[in-house]
């Protein structure tokens, strides 16, 4: 199983970013997915999650800016991110719960935010 991260860049305060996230390889089933950062010099912190019902959860610093979903017919994840920060910039990392129950987790894409 591989994760496929895609979709950073380098964008202006205010602006705005989508990632992807697609699960490939033999799945059978994918449960809870989420997508993770990690800013120079910080620990990995949890940003979203949506579970296969579409059930959410954000952390404080991104809610009402930052919006997961996931389209479970092509096993794939997205962050669509609106009015970026600065502080925003991190490496942004996938995981996915793939059936049983082992975690995978993307490469990571870089999100930088600056003018």
């Amino acid at each position: 199983v591989q994760l496929q991260a895609s979709g950073g860049g380098v964008v202006q305060p205010g602006g705005s970013l989508r990632l992807s996230c697609a699960a490939s390889g033999r799945i059978i089933s994918i449960g809870v997915m989420a997508w993770y950062r990690q800013a120079p010099g910080k620990q990995r912190e949890l940003v979203s999650t949506i579970t296969t019902d579409g059930s959410t959860t954000y952390a404080d610093s991104v809610k009402g800016r930052f919006t997961i979903s996931r389209d479970n017919a092509k096993n794939t994840v997205y962050l669509q991110m609106t009015n970026l920060k600065a502080e925003d910039t991190a490496v942004y990392y996938c995981n996915a719960k793939i059936w049983p129950a082992t975690y995978y987790w993307g490469e990571g894409t870089l999100v930088t935010v600056s003018s």
